[in-house]
């Protein structure tokens, strides 16, 4: 069968709109990058996400600070690729790195550790002469995360006291997605209690329910809002410092 001009160009411009919408959803931002003092080069344990260790050593600590993707917390455990743009010095796939903090700068997206601006660089020399600028000028994209061999996972937050104040934060969370809301389960009036956002990716509860404690979270991504409820549940002898398995992917 053959198809008619009409439906040649109704094609074509199907075909033109579906590039048009990947390309945009592919496409870079520009912005500017510098780096902060670490003494071993990793990520800050302090970062205002909360992530604690996790956010010095995740991604092999290639990490940042944010402060216009930061969205009150939500952008906490985001992915990006970074790409600076002096052609004799930086790599072309630049640099992926895991937002753990809050950070600003003049003008600057990303605050990176010092592993994750030297990721900027081709090669040890050309990272050298990046350092030395200081600031560079990047294109960005968000990228989803991958964490192969893990599942989400639930961090009871070192400042938890059970049984009077709990707080968790949410790891590993891969994909494209934010953590928006926790909520967890009170058993004597079957229903869901929200979590308050304490800072950055911690949520926290005071005076949970006593024994285990049911999770679930709320994530926002292309596909738009929805809950993931643990499979596991956090024994109710939770100690701060604590992870615990979700047995959840979300890819």
């Amino acid at each position: 069968m053959e198809l008619s001009f009409k439906h040649h160009f109704g094609l074509a411009c199907v075909l033109l709109l579906l590039a048009a919408l990947c390309s945009s959803q592919d496409s870079f931002t520009d912005s500017r990058a510098t780096y902060y003092g670490s003494p071993d080069c990793y990520g800050n344990p302090r970062g205002a996400c909360g992530f604690g260790e996790y956010g010095r050593t995740v991604n092999d600590g290639s990490v940042a600070g944010v402060s216009r993707l930061w969205r009150n917390g939500s952008g906490c455990g985001a992915c990006y690729q970074a790409r600076c743009k002096i052609p004799q010095y930086c790599d072309e796939n630049g640099a992926y790195v895991v937002v753990t903090d809050y950070g600003e700068g003049d003008r600057t997206d990303f605050i990176m550790s010092p592993r994750a601006f030297s990721r900027l660089g081709g090669n040890a020399d050309a990272s050298a002469e990046l350092f030395k600028y200081g600031v560079v000028d990047i294109e960005y994209r968000r990228v989803p995360c991958s964490y192969t061999g893990y599942n989400v996972v639930f961090k009871v937050h070192e400042h938890s006291r059970n049984p009077d104040y709990f707080a968790v934060v949410v790891l590993y969370v891969d994909g494209t997605y934010d953590v928006t809301a926790v909520e967890l389960f009170q058993e004597d009036c079957q229903e869901w209690k929200p979590m308050r956002r304490a800072f950055g990716a911690m949520f926290d509860y005071s005076s949970p329910p006593r024994g285990e404690i049911y999770l679930r979270f709320q994530v926002s991504g292309r596909a738009g809002l929805y809950w993931v409820q643990s499979k596991n549940a956090i024994s109710s002898d939770w100690k701060a410092g604590a992870t615990y398995d979700t047995n959840v992917q979300l890819n």
